[in-house]
């Protein structure tokens, strides 16, 4: 690792504490402060296919992994509605979901726009048996990801009560869509406003968080927090592929079983 990388001293970093998932594990979103990566990619960017420097981002990465105090376990997320039992941190496999109840892992799910979305599965105590994670684009969103976790998590922890965390993804001013995304999401349609472009050009503002939490209302999950940050629009705060384009870095929302608080 280079010496000469700018950028915060390792140790605590700055991001958002998700609370009130459960007790006994550990939550957290990163931002793009308190990294090492140079502009564009300023300066947390885990992001290793977005043309930042290779040695940057893995610091970076392993910042993120003292943060959370355990191995971290990266998916190759494709848009897609696979979900993976991760029982080990060993291998990268392709999908966009993971569950486990080893508490010395943590699940690590990349964004740049994207919803991220954390799930606990909690004993009547409200203790923690089993975490998840999903990576939730609306091709992934309307395909059923979510439901794929959430079976998993049920299956891994049966009769266990689930909630669920809603991180900043791409807000319902900024996000704007075309007929395909409108016609994906048909059974949610009040959740998409008709934004024609000047020229006649048919156009959504969708509202991606609110079609995950109506996803996760119907799975029988209501206990679900939400942080209403929107990527797109705080380029101080988030990386956003909308907003930068091929050049933006990527944030990460991790959970892990585990007691304590973050260092």
């Amino acid at each position: 690792m280079p010496s000469d990388l700018p950028g915060h001293l390792p140790g605590h970093l700055p991001g958002i504490l998700v609370q009130g998932l459960g007790e006994g594990l550990r939550a957290w979103m990163s931002t793009r402060q308190g990294g090492v990566s140079a502009a564009p990619f300023d300066s947390l960017n885990v992001g290793r296919s977005s043309g930042d420097d290779p040695a940057a981002v893995a610091e970076n990465r392993a910042r993120v992994e003292r943060q959370m105090g355990a191995p971290l376990v990266w998916l190759h997320q494709v848009h897609g509605t696979r979900c993976v039992r991760v029982e080990s941190g060993a291998g990268l496999e392709t999908a966009d979901a993971a569950v486990t109840r080893q508490p010395n892992l943590t699940l690590a799910i990349q964004v740049a726009d994207c919803l991220p979305v954390l799930l606990a599965a909690l004993d009547p105590q409200g203790r923690a048996l089993a975490v998840g994670g999903a990576h939730a684009g609306w091709r992934g969103l309307a395909a059923g990801v979510l439901e794929n976790c959430v079976e998993q998590l049920r299956e891994m922890a049966p009769g266990a009560g689930l909630r669920a965390w809603l991180g900043p993804c791409i807000g319902p001013l900024a996000f704007e869509v075309g007929a395909e995304v409108h016609e994906a999401f048909a059974d949610d349609a009040a959740l998409l406003r008709f934004a024609p472009r000047a020229d006649g050009d048919p156009r959504w503002l969708a509202d991606l968080q609110g079609l995950a939490l109506a996803r996760l209302e119907r799975l029988g999950i209501h206990t679900i927090l939400r942080e209403s940050a929107c990527t797109f629009s705080d380029a101080s705060r988030f990386h956003s592929f909308r907003r930068d384009g091929s050049r933006s870095g990527r944030l990460v929302a991790c959970i892990r079983l585990g007691d304590g608080l973050l260092a």
